[in-house]
């Protein structure tokens, strides 16, 4: 595991219930880190531009650039345009779902019972895809700028078979990755279950979000220097933040 990168002071912290989302702009210069509530905690993330929300992560270009199929430290999430959202600069998991994509209302009935805001108001099931696109709609975004997801803190792997396996016990209480953010970027969060996880109670965990001043990267910062790819999509960044 890559050492992670300290962080500067505090700005501010929130708590968000499981079950809940939240959205928000993080600016160029700000690491958020998202820390736990609990073992298994599952948090779908989608990240678009501030300046042009056309701009949004892409999931493929992501893992083709980095060659990986998994997120953690000195990784970095790209743009459809070759540049650098956020770098993942700590990481107490070592690894995070980029491929499993949101929970449905379909999934999430048949997996914990149906719900409804006319009878349970706010303590109705929420699936990922509802909860984002409530989100997507507070920054003028629809249904159709919805694309492939994050989901951190999950540990998904693949049989011989191409079957996908969601480990359990993968995270635990406290268990954090921080996200230093190279552009100012729309963030979209949910504290939801997991799509692949097994059936029960509707329980998912919270997360504490906290956000700080992020430290100046050095030459030698490992989300920099990951790949050729790394190098050449920082330079694309500081390109667009050079004037």
């Amino acid at each position: 595991m890559l050492k992670s990168v300290p962080v500067g002071p505090l700005l501010w912290d929130y708590a968000l219930p499981g079950g809940s989302h939240w959205s928000g702009i993080l600016r160029r210069g700000v690491t958020l880190r998202l820390t736990a509530g609990g073992t298994d905690a599952n948090v779908a993330a989608l990240f678009y531009s501030r300046e042009q929300p056309l701009e949004r992560y892409n999931m493929a270009d992501t893992l083709k650039a980095q060659h990986t199929a998994m997120l953690t430290t000195g990784c970095v999430g790209y743009s459809d345009m070759g540049r650098v959202l956020f770098g993942i600069t700590a990481d107490s998991c070592g690894w995070h779902d980029p491929l499993c994509g949101l929970s449905s209302p379909q999934l999430i009935a048949e997996r914990y019972g149906a719900t409804s805001f006319q009878q349970q108001r706010n303590a109705r099931y929420v699936s990922g895809r509802e909860a984002l696109l409530v989100e997507l709609g507070k920054h003028g975004l629809t249904e159709r700028d919805l694309v492939a997801n994050i989901n951190f803190f999950s540990k998904v792997t693949a049989d011989e078979h191409g079957r996908l396996a969601l480990h359990t016990g993968h995270s635990t209480t406290g268990d954090h990755v921080d996200l230093r953010f190279e552009m100012d970027t729309i963030v979209l969060l949910h504290a939801g279950p997991h799509p692949l996880a097994a059936g029960g109670a509707y329980a998912p965990p919270g997360i504490t979000l906290q956000a700080f001043r992020s430290l100046p990267a050095t030459a030698d910062d490992p989300c920099r220097t990951r790949c050729p790819e790394n190098t050449r999509g920082y330079l694309n960044t500081d390109m667009q933040y050079s004037s």
